[in-house]
């Protein structure tokens, strides 16, 4: 495979570029004596117009009057002296750069005096050497004095009008992404205002009823024991938790949609933790349940899915071993390593007909759920007489369908 070479030059050194090619072919040319009158011309008044020329091509953007300016005198020199060909060829760039890099009026000037000096050097030599002549001249002259502030004007234009559709393709690509935010944040509001005005209210109503329920199954006096008193207690706390993460949900809608921040609605991490095992050691002194958590390695940063994935687990966890487990201790391992994050908790395990209740193991697909979404492994069951939870959370997601 041959390699192709590109050279990528700044302005500058473009300009010097110029200067040095213009040298060099000026000198070719003294050196052949391809100029005027080679026999009777001094070397010095022929080299001495290209030096200068030579010499304006570096600041022909930077300073094109300067450029311009001198560089027109320095050329009607050249045409008294002894007329080069380099000369001109870096005079009429000169020209060009000076309708490209100069103002608006300086192209206006060139235009005047460009087309004057044709007109003036045309009609002395229609004048003095006839019409044939003067017809010559008038060619020769407009390609030197205005075919290059003509070829300069067509090329600004045409770069005004490119950079005019760019700003005009950045501006509409602007007000688009305006436009899509816009749909989003008014979709999320929306989304808000159904949860809060159906679902939440369901759930709230589901709570309050199985709330009514459980103070009438006391008022039968049914044991605690009793599957009626159990699913009504497993109905009330699920339809609480969720219109709790219902409103979590609802807030933070709301908050990406631009409404004001609340804190009470921010997601999970792993920092609630100590407030879950708080909380379950409290409903564990009832039935002999103890909890113990043990933390290895460095927390450190841990990402926000995989925070609010482990904490899900942890949560649901800690559930279901108040509902289901036996007396007896329940560990809580978290083991933060650089790659990811392991999750075990075991409880002791009670077995036997009775226990599955409305919801059973719908909260173990939900925990594998979030294992799987970050790539990460979840089992859950009986393990030497324990119920064993086991959950693996990579801190970078799975790549798909990488070649």
């Amino acid at each position: 495979m041959v390699g192709v070479l590109r050279l990528s030059l700044t302005p500058r050194s473009q300009d010097r570029l110029i200067a040095l090619c213009g040298l060099l072919g000026g000198a070719v040319l003294v050196a052949f004596k391809v100029y005027d009158r080679p026999d009777h011309v001094p070397l010095w008044a022929v080299l001495a117009p290209m030096l200068v020329m030579a010499a304006l091509e570096p600041v022909r953007r930077t300073r094109p009057v300067l450029a311009v300016s001198v560089g027109g005198l320095a050329f009607v020199a050249s045409l008294f002296a002894g007329s080069l060909l380099a000369t001109l060829i870096m005079y009429t760039d000169l020209l060009y750069a000076a309708v490209i890099y100069g103002s608006r009026r300086m192209s206006r000037i060139l235009h005047l005096t460009g087309g004057a000096t044709v007109l003036v050097l045309s009609t002395l030599t229609a004048i003095y050497a006839g019409t044939p002549s003067a017809l010559l001249v008038a060619v020769v002259s407009s390609l030197v004095f205005l075919a290059p502030v003509w070829t300069g004007d067509v090329v600004r234009k045409h770069r005004q009008e490119a950079e005019t559709e760019r700003l005009r393709a950045e501006q509409t690509a602007l007000l688009s992404e305006m436009d899509r935010r816009e749909a989003v944040v008014a979709e999320r509001a929306r989304m808000a205002r159904e949860l809060h005005d159906v679902v939440a209210n369901h759930l709230s109503a589901i709570a309050i009823h199985a709330t009514g329920a459980q103070s009438v199954a006391r008022r039968q006096r049914r044991a605690e024991d009793d599957p009626l008193v159990e699913a009504l207690a497993v109905i009330r706390e699920n339809s609480v938790q969720g219109l709790a993460e219902m409103r979590r949900m609802i807030g933070l809608l709301r908050d990406s949609g631009g409404g004001e921040a609340d804190e009470s609605y921010a997601a999970p991490d792993l920092a609630a933790v100590d407030a879950l095992l708080t909380k379950a050691r409290a409903a564990g002194r009832d039935v002999g349940l103890a909890f113990d958590l043990t933390e290895q390695g460095e927390r450190g940063e841990v990402p926000v899915p995989v925070g609010l994935a482990a904490y899900r687990i942890v949560q649901e966890s800690l559930t279901n071993a108040l509902k289901h487990s036996g007396p007896g201790l329940v560990t809580l391992r978290l083991d933060f390593r650089p790659a990811e994050l392991r999750i075990a908790v075991d409880s002791p395990y009670r077995a036997g007909a009775g226990r599955e209740l409305p919801g059973a193991r719908a909260g173990l697909v939900g925990m594998a759920e979030r294992a799987g979404l970050l790539g990460g492994s979840f089992e859950a069951g009986p393990r030497d007489g324990s119920w064993s939870v086991r959950a693996v959370l990579p801190h970078a997601q799975k790549s798909e369908g990488r070649a």
